[in-house]
C-alpha cells in the first residue's frame, strides 16, 4: 500500500508545483501562528514554520509523509510578506526597486512513528533577486496584471513577475515558487517515495 503523502500547505502554487510530479496526495492547511519571534532572522523563521506545519499534521496523520514549507523574503532588512492588497503591492515593488533581495524557501517533511515519535527534517533554498529600477507606472501595471497580492514579495516569477528583475540566482529553480522540488524529491526518496518509479500513468 503507497504511503499516504500530504502537503501541508492552502497554496495553491505549492500544490500546482507537487503535481508536476505525479504524486498523489492530500492538501491539508495546518493550523500553525506564522508569527515571526522578536529577532528572528528570515531563513530560521522560514525553516521552524516549515517545520512546525510539517509536524503539526504529522501529529495528526500517523504513517503519513507531510510535506511542509514556508518561504520568506527580505530586502534591505525588511521582510517580505504577503501583501494582502493592490496598494501594499505596490508599496513593496517601490522599496525594492533596485535593490536585492533574498528568499528563504524552507522545506520540512515529517512522519509520526506509532509510538509518538516524530521523524522530521529541514532543508532551505536561497534565491537571489536582483530588481530592476522601476517606475510608478511600472510596477502600478504590474500589479494590475499580475495581482500578486497572495505571494511573498508581491510578484509571481512564473508570470509577468519575470520582467521584474535583472538577474536571479537559485539553487533550485523550483523554490522561488514555494515548493523546492529538487530538495523535495531527494528528501522523499528518504522516506521511500521516489517520483521516478511511484508516479503514475504512463
Amino acid at each position: 500500500m503507497p504511503t499516504p503523502l500530504i502537503l501541508g500547505s492552502s497554496s495553491r502554487y505549492r500544490a500546482t508545483a507537487l503535481r508536476t510530479l505525479g504524486l498523489e496526495f492530500q492538501q491539508l492547511s495546518p493550523d500553525v501562528d506564522e508569527s515571526p519571534r522578536k529577532g528572528e532572522q528570515p531563513d530560521a523563521l522560514a525553516l521552524r514554520l516549515a517545520q512546525d506545519k510539517a509536524r503539526y499534521l504529522a501529529q495528526r496523520h500517523p504513517g503519513a509523509v507531510v510535506i511542509g514549507s514556508d518561504q520568506v523574503g527580505s530586502c534591505e532588512q525588511r521582510l517580505l510578506t504577503k501583501p494582502g492588497t493592490q496598494a501594499n503591492a505596490i508599496r513593496s515593488l517601490q522599496q525594492c526597486s533596485g535593490q536585492l533581495a533574498t528568499f528563504y524557501t524552507a522545506l520540512a517533511l515529517a512522519r509520526s512513528a506509532p509510538d509518538g515519535k516524530i521523524e522530521i527534517t529541514g532543508d532551505i533554498s536561497v534565491t537571489e533577486l536582483k530588481f530592476r529600477t522601476l517606475d510608478a507606472e511600472q510596477i502600478a501595471f504590474y500589479v494590475k496584471q499580475d495581482m500578486p497580492i497572495d505571494t511573498a514579495g508581491a510578484f509571481k516569477v512564473e508570470g509577468l513577475g519575470i520582467s521584474l528583475f535583472d538577474s536571479v540566482r537559485a539553487e533550485d529553480p523550483s523554490a522561488l515558487i514555494g515548493l523546492p522540488l529538487i530538495a523535495l524529491t531527494t528528501r522523499l526518496k528518504d522516506f521511500g517515495i521516489d517520483p521516478l518509479t511511484a508516479r503514475k500513468g504512463p
